[in-house]
Parts: structure tokens; C-alpha cells; sequence
């Protein structure tokens, strides 16, 4: 949800309620967890995990390292890092576009639709 929509909303269709806003927000953050994030980690394409997070920008996830550390199992701090990278950035609305064919798919309220035309 994006804080414009946040700024709308009102609870005002409630019975007892007169005004209903501003609504409290309450956000609920991904609970880390290590060992899910170290099995991860091996069934990923870090360059191009790389690559993307550089593309979104340092604003919203710190600047990872370019090659997995040896010991990435324990190093807290790396999994922390992917741990951002993997599970709490949403991209909600964008495109991925084919690196062969250039042909575009849209991203719309976080879904990817991938469907293609019979003669594609």
C-alpha cells in the first residue's frame, strides 16, 4: 500500500464510527531468520541478484557484495544484507523485459504476468 492510499483511507463506513482517520498503521517486518536465508543462497544467481539491486539503488537496498563470502553461513552481516535483498524488497508496479527478444512483461500490484500470445 502506498501512503497516498493510506492518507485516504477511513474507517468511516462503520457504524459507530463519526471520523475514522487518520487509521493507525501498523507494519508488520519479515522476522530474520538465518538458516532459511543460507539455504537460500545457493539456489540463486548472485550476479544477476547483484545487478538488480544496484539497478533499484542504495535507498532501498544497501550495496551488496559482488561474490557470495566463503563462509556466507556464518557471516551475519552478508546474511542480513541478502536477507534485504531477497525477502524485504516488493517491487509493486514495473517490467521485465526479455534479454533475447526485448519483449516486455508488466508488474502490477507485485504480480508478474508472464502469460504470452499464441504466436510468441
Amino acid at each position: 500500500m502506498r501512503l497516498f492510499t493510506h492518507n485516504i483511507l477511513t474507517s468511516r463506513v462503520l457504524k459507530a464510527v463519526k471520523v475514522g482517520y487518520p487509521l493507525a498503521l501498523r507494519i508488520n517486518h519479515m522476522d530474520y531468520d538465518p538458516s532459511y536465508v543460507s539455504r537460500l543462497i545457493p539456489k540463486v544467481e548472485w550476479s544477476v541478484i547483484k545487478t538488480v539491486a544496484d539497478q533499484i539503488g542504495e535507498e532501498y537496498i544497501p550495496r551488496l557484495p559482488d561474490q557470495i563470502p566463503e563462509n556466507y553461513a556464518d557471516d551475519e552481516g552478508f546474511l542480513k544484507l541478502a536477507h534485504r535483498a531477497l525477502l524485504e524488497v516488493d517491487i509493486l508496479e514495473g517490467t521485465l523485459v526479455c534479454p533475447e527478444t526485448g519483449r516486455e512483461f508488466p508488474i502490477s500490484d507485485g504480480i508478474p504476468n508472464m502469460l504470452v500470445n499464441e504466436n510468441e
